[in-house]
């Protein structure tokens, strides 16, 4: 990369205060936001190729005069379904560290040919060896609907880490990288002095690219853009310290001069939208979550925690943390605009059952918003509802939960990108859903007429004054009560009322 002339964002920093605080590490991130990239770095770096590391912060302060060996891992290529495959992917993998380092390992097996590999590694060399797995968790996340499959191919990976920490003495550095933040007593029982990099403010910016790298870097790139819209839409990454840019989609940016969501549409969230429907998951949840560490950490094949799963996939982010007595509590929401808008889209289409009937209502929506149309408003919910097909209400579990109708509302709203606040809080309790657009507020308050009376929803906007915070902006109001009935799986009730 520095050769050929790309831009290149210096984390050399953080690799040497990595090798002087410790030994062993893992780095849990989402999916394209650098993590192999940082692990070239180390490789280069520990190689002792100096030339690449000309005017970076390493090149003054790294001993260039002495190589250490490197053993590379990685499990991001192809896909791996039994543990057979895995297997031979292990030892595929294991055999070009052999010829790139000129060993011949004699072990019958796998661990055993991995610890022969870095044992006599240190001993041709004189040097301790660098460790780096790259994509460790990859064989089981492909494999996650497939339970038992899953489990063989975790207790597979489990059996080749557990060699590292029996190699100690061998070992001058170990750094492995993986989306997922599988418990240690799951996956690296064998390998439990790992220090975990994943929640570490000093570390939230390992990967990914900072306000001060956009403007120091990328400064020739940014002529013509919107800082503020480039922020809104893929900043906010956050793991409890500064705040961080997409890498992926801030270069497809530079490149293609557009806003969209890039990172999203390279991996769809399928599972993950599965996941949370069947689940039932309330959608208007998403904006404001909170969990505990344990309840983050709480991933694993036989227990994947949906706010875990959120949070580690890169869907959700932390906005917040608070120590309460003994434990931890943080606070999750959307990252930006990208994963609001396209998650929730995803979302939208799954829960009406009707992708390209979603697609459609979703652009008759804005319409009907921009136009302040209240009349068109009700017969475009009447619409949303009626869109979903009956086998589809009948076989889906999410459309038993008293949360169903708000969370198709909601994901169906949020879609759009708009500025919408779900569970917009007041000293009066908490509104439902506070969109703001075109110079004009909409409150809403959704109710399920088999859970509450006829007319309940608009009431209580009113008795309860959620509009009374929003009366200083001048603004047109408009108080909106929606019902709908479960059991006749329709619109029964839309109210309205507009406060100048």
């Amino acid at each position: 990369m520095r050769e050929g002339g790309y831009y290149y964002v210096d984390k050399t920093g953080y690799a040497l205060r990595l090798i002087d605080e410790g030994k062993y590490y893992f780095l849990s991130r989402p999916r394209r936001f650098g993590k192999s990239l940082f692990l070239d770095t180390l490789a280069e770096l520990f190689s002792a190729n100096q030339a690449l590391f000309v005017g970076l912060t390493a090149d003054e302060r790294w001993d260039w005069s002495r190589p250490y060996p490197v053993l590379r891992l990685s499990f991001g290529g192809g896909v791996v379904r039994t543990p057979a495959e895995l297997e031979a992917k292990i030892r595929e993998q294991l055999a070009l560290n052999q010829s790139e380092l000129g060993i011949r390992c004699e072990q019958p097996t796998i661990a055993g040919a991995f610890a022969e590999l870095i044992r006599r590694t240190h001993a041709k060399t004189g040097e301790r060896v660098v460790v780096l797995v790259d994509e460790y968790d990859k064989p089981i996340l492909d494999n996650l609907l497939e339970a038992e499959t899953a489990r063989g191919l975790r207790d597979g990976l489990r059996n080749l880490y557990s060699v590292i920490k029996d190699s100690d003495a061998h070992i001058r550095f170990a750094f492995l990288t993986g989306v997922s933040k599988f418990s240690k007593v799951s996956l690296f029982s064998g390998l439990n002095n790992l220090y975990d990099l994943t929640v570490d403010a000093d570390y939230s910016a390992l990967c990914g690219y900072t306000e001060a790298d956009l403007d120091a870097v990328f400064a020739p790139e940014l002529e013509g853009l919107d800082r503020a819209q480039i922020r809104a839409w893929y900043n906010g990454y956050n793991w409890l310290g500064e705040a961080v840019y997409n890498p992926f989609d801030v270069l497809l940016l530079f490149k293609r001069r557009v806003f969209h969501p890039w990172w999203f549409e390279t991996g769809t969230p399928t599972f993950l939208v599965d996941v949370l429907t069947e689940r039932g998951f309330f959608t208007p949840n998403l904006a404001k979550l909170r969990a505990d560490e344990a309840l983050l950490s709480a991933f694993d094949v036989d227990r994947l925690a949906t706010e875990a799963l959120l949070w580690q996939t890169g869907y959700l982010t932390f906005t917040g943390a608070r120590q309460i007595g003994a434990r931890w509590e943080y606070s999750l929401s959307y990252p930006n605009l990208e994963v609001s808008a396209a998650l929730n889209d995803s979302l939208s289409k799954a829960l009406i059952g009707n992708p390209g009937q979603a697609s459609e209502l979703a652009s008759r929506l804005y319409d009907i918003l921009l136009a302040d149309d209240l009349p068109a408003l009700r017969r475009h919910v009447e619409s949303l509802f009626a869109a979903i097909p009956h086998a589809w209400h009948d076989n889906n579990p999410i459309a038993r939960y008293e949360g169903y109708y708000a969370s198709v509302f909601y994901s169906h709203f949020a879609a759009l990108g708009l500025d919408l606040v779900p569970e917009d809080a007041s000293h009066h309790g908490r509104l439902d859903l506070r969109l703001r657009f075109n110079g004009r507020l909409w409150l809403f308050e959704l109710k399920v007429v088999e859970f509450a009376p006829e007319g309940a929803a608009l009431a209580q906007i009113k008795a309860r004054g959620y509009a009374d915070k929003y009366r200083a902006e001048g603004l047109p109001i408009h108080l909106v009560g929606i019902e709908f009935s479960r059991e006749r799986r329709a619109l029964v009730a839309f109210e309205t009322e507009t406060l100048a």
